[in-house]
């Protein structure tokens, strides 16, 4: 895990990362932000196939002790955040979803399904691969820089954990665990998001009506791509919550 100081008073913010899990995505985004406040990156094994069990158990052991925080899940991390949120640890004031779901998106990801999601992820560190996912990921935001940290972080995953994550979106389903979030939640949604559909927020909203939706101008990678706006939209929402009291477990 890698923490960054703040001044003393602010509300910690935990990342948890996308689909790679390196967590080294979330750079743009913590230096835009810039030591507005204390922010904690988690990270997931690059090499151990973990589903979404065993990644919680992971990241409810590393989350912050005796003191408040925001929990922010990127894409693949929001069913966990949503779990999470769903039974607190203490010190849980608030909720951010970032172009993320509680259910499978569609149609998508839908599509990438047996031999065809096998197919994919045997060409994840191709050269095959990188425009591609480039486009679904960045689109026109695209820049050498970004691109460069999204390789990056890829060829730092193995196939097996993502072919492994990707199993775990085709089938999950935290659509009734928004019904015990009590904690003030926020969603940040890409307007040019090319992997997960409006409806996924609107699912979410409609299990969550106290849900905050944010909408915008950016891709499916939206800390990376538009780190500035993004973090502005966190930096409210946590001052907001500052003197809030703890989630109720």
């Amino acid at each position: 895990m890698e923490v960054t100081a703040a001044p003393g008073g602010f509300i910690r913010l935990v990342l948890l990362p996308g689909m790679d899990g390196t967590g080294e995505l979330f750079e743009p985004l913590a230096q835009a932000m810039g030591r507005r406040g204390a922010i904690d990156v988690l990270r997931y094994p690059g090499t151990e196939p973990l589903g979404y069990d065993e990644l919680e158990r992971l990241v409810r052991a590393q989350l912050p002790a005796g003191q408040p925080f925001v929990l922010l899940g990127e894409s693949f991390s929001g069913p966990l955040a949503i779990s999470i949120a769903a039974a607190p640890p203490p010190g849980l004031r608030g909720l951010i979803l970032c172009c993320s779901f509680a259910r499978r998106p569609g149609p998508g990801l839908a599509l990438l399904r047996g031999g065809l999601l096998e197919l994919s992820m045997k060409f994840l560190h191709s050269g095959l691969m990188r425009r591609p996912m480039r486009r679904m990921l960045l689109g026109r935001f695209a820049t050498p820089r970004l691109a460069a940290l999204l390789q990056g972080s890829l060829r730092q995953v193995s196939t097996a954990v993502m072919t492994r994550r990707m199993k775990e979106v085709q089938r999950v389903n935290v659509v009734d665990k928004l019904a015990r979030v009590r904690v003030p939640a926020m969603y940040l949604q890409a307007m040019e998001d090319r992997i997960v559909p409006d409806q996924a927020a609107r699912t979410i909203q409609r299990a969550l009506s106290g849900l905050r939706i944010v909408r915008l101008e950016g891709p499916h990678g939206l800390l990376q791509a538009t780190p500035i706006a993004a973090g502005n939209a966190i930096d409210n929402f946590c001052r907001e919550l500052g003197s809030s009291e703890p989630a109720i477990p």
